[in-house]
């Protein structure tokens, strides 16, 4: 991989993180168009530097997010954005950084999802969902969250998910050694 491809395609993901970030806090939902732009890259870039080898590249990131996530969506852990978003991030990125973004991930979301809940409903509506849980196993039936409880919330994942990029960036060698590079030349620069 080239470095002027590998800086490309990390800015592209920075960015359409960035974006995602944005609409799913403010809007509680990722844009189609988004998504369908963050496929489309992927696929243009990794075809024009690496020409049939990259579109294959593209293809298994593209695939692998969506053989992962697509279970996750249809239990209605994650929502169809979110999905979307890193189908185009493996089709930019290829499927061995997105399935490290995706474990990264899952561990960020499990703190940032907590955080966020506790932020929305506080420290009551995770008791509430405490007891209820405790109920549900006692009484052995399921009961429905009621309002103000952590249980009943919904949770933006995209700045999870891109804090789970984030953290696969930081241990990929190819992307340390681009970084390291760069910050070598940028301080050339100003000597």
């Amino acid at each position: 991989m080239s470095d002027p491809q590998l800086t490309l395609q990390l800015l592209l993901s920075g960015l359409f993180f960035i974006l995602a970030i944005g609409f799913d806090l403010s809007r509680e939902k990722i844009p189609n168009a988004l998504c369908l732009w963050a496929i489309f890259c992927g696929f243009a870039i990794n075809g024009y530097f690496a020409q049939l080898q990259g579109v294959l590249l593209a293809s298994l990131g593209f695939a692998l997010a969506f053989v992962v996530l697509f279970p996750v969506f249809a239990i209605r852990i994650l929502g169809a954005g979110d999905v979307k978003l890193m189908m185009g991030i493996g089709a930019l990125m290829g499927p061995q950084l997105l399935f490290w973004s995706l474990a990264y991930g899952v561990a960020a979301g499990a703190i940032t999802s907590l955080m966020l809940i506790m932020w929305k409903t506080g420290f009551s509506g995770l008791v509430k969902t405490l007891k209820r849980y405790w109920y549900c196993v006692y009484c052995r039936t399921y009961f429905r969250p009621e309002p103000g409880e952590a249980a009943g919330q919904k949770v933006p994942y995209a700045p999870a998910l891109a804090l789970g990029w984030i953290w696969a960036c930081s241990l990929d060698n190819q992307v340390v050694g681009l970084y390291v590079e760069l910050n070598q030349y940028f301080g050339t620069l100003g000597a």
